[in-house]
């Protein structure tokens, strides 16, 4: 496992964003861990958060593309951020955009925040987290609107590896359904593997017990 991968595991667990115990999915799921990317509160937090998007981005995608998209509202503060990291890291240079919940009738107007998208431009999106895919179906049509664009893929922080709408996980049916390249900066496989039985700040995250009831989940809920 790549040593970004590792780092972003345990910046999970200080930020408090990752956690395990009993939570209720929105879905209705019973899990043992969840992910609550509102827990990044800092401009310290937002800056390593990017840089950690930045490195997945160049993993997979390299950087031919023109725009990183993320999708209102906290798509907003990972554009901004991951766009900067990749100037910042790679000295490369690309454009930001968000959209807007509501039309913009007066000033700078429109439904699209930071540079606008043109014809030929090559788009990728930023989210923080997918489970079913509902961002990307309003999402889609928004950038497509804006012209001739080709949408080469889709990235998130952490990939839960559940089913989504059928068997497959929620990144695999989108990259079927519409054709995009997903990647994540970590699986849960990735968490686990890194966690498990290995102490970290002096306790255990994930021990034999906790272990067990993630077992359990994927063997409920896991994607095939």
């Amino acid at each position: 496992m790549e040593q970004y991968k590792k780092e972003f595991i345990e910046f999970m667990v200080d930020c408090n964003v990752l956690k395990f115990g009993d939570f209720v999915t929105k879905s209705g799921r019973k899990t043992p861990f969840f992910v609550n990317t509102g827990f990044y509160r800092t401009g310290t937090q937002l800056k390593r958060l990017g840089e950690y998007y930045a490195k997945a981005i160049e993993s997979k995608f390299g950087f031919d593309f023109d725009v990183l998209f993320g999708p209102a509202y906290k798509g907003i503060p990972l554009t901004v951020a991951t766009s900067m990291s990749i100037s910042g890291l790679y000295g490369k240079d690309v454009k930001y955009c968000s959209n807007r919940k509501e039309i913009k009738d007066h000033g700078d107007t429109g439904i699209l925040l930071g540079s606008p998208i043109a014809d030929g431009d090559k788009v990728l999106i930023i989210e923080d987290v997918t489970t079913a895919g509902t961002s990307i179906q309003e999402t889609l049509p928004i950038i497509k609107a804006q012209g001739n664009v080709d949408v080469l893929g889709l990235v998130v922080s952490v990939d839960r590896m559940e089913r989504g709408q059928g068997e497959k996980s929620a990144l695999d049916e989108i990259q079927e359904k519409y054709g995009l390249q997903t990647t994540a900066i970590v699986t849960m496989a990735e968490v686990v593997e890194h966690l498990y039985n290995r102490p970290y700040k002096g306790q255990i995250v994930i021990d034999d017990t906790l272990k067990s009831a993630i077992d359990a989940y994927y063997a409920q809920y896991g994607a095939k």
